[in-house]
């Protein structure tokens, strides 16, 4: 095979994969939920999941424009301002990235789990300033929602909430990681056999 036909082929899967995956991000990213603990205006799903498989699949770059596509597309139903979008992506960027560059270290399925666990704090860690300096800040002046309304949600659940980053220390961070911690675990169990059915086509 020449190498103008090896890079065809590359690039041929790279925008597949990539449009494939990107569409089954932006339908799980509808199918968000409540989750027990957390305020009500705080959803789970599980449109990362795309995210990381396409970064282990294909390439970082895909596992990021997952990430940028499923939210430019949400955008159309957004009642953020696209600001809600704008962290999600950042997000999902802050774990694709460190997950993929762990596992290229020394690709094996241990380093796979260890790269996953890994971009997982990552991304609870990012989960911080993220949400410290774009989210709150935005819902606060863009609504109008005074931080002390905010606050008071999530004292409804803990009295000992004082400030936002004891909100987001005690609340977003654990909840981002469990989040992003369940996406790479199915991720870890489907790669390998989807990995087999790309190559094949």
């Amino acid at each position: 095979m020449s190498e103008k036909t090896t890079k065809k082929t590359t690039n041929v899967r790279f925008l597949t994969l990539t449009a494939i995956l990107s569409a089954i991000a932006v339908i799980l990213q509808y199918l968000e939920f409540p989750v027990p603990l957390m305020p009500s205006f705080v959803k789970f799903d599980f449109s990362d999941l795309p995210a990381i498989l396409a970064a282990f699949l294909v390439s970082p770059l895909s596992g990021v424009a997952v990430c940028v596509l499923k939210n430019v597309i949400h955008m159309a139903v957004s009642m953020s301002a696209g600001v809600g979008e704008l962290c999600n992506c950042l997000l999902g960027i802050a774990m694709v990235i460190p997950a993929w560059l762990i596992y290229k270290v020394k690709p094996s399925k241990g380093t796979a789990a260890l790269a996953m666990l890994g971009g997982c704090v990552i991304v609870a860690l990012a989960s911080l300033p993220i949400n410290f300096f774009i989210t709150y800040p935005f819902y606060e002046n863009f609504y109008g929602l005074p931080m002390e309304a905010i606050l008071g949600m999530y004292r409804e659940i803990n009295n000992g909430v004082g400030s936002l980053w004891d909100a987001l220390i005690w609340f977003n961070m654990p909840f981002t990681f469990v989040k992003f911690l369940l996406d790479s675990i199915v991720v870890f169990f489907i790669y390998k056999p989807l990995a087999r059915v790309t190559r094949k086509y």
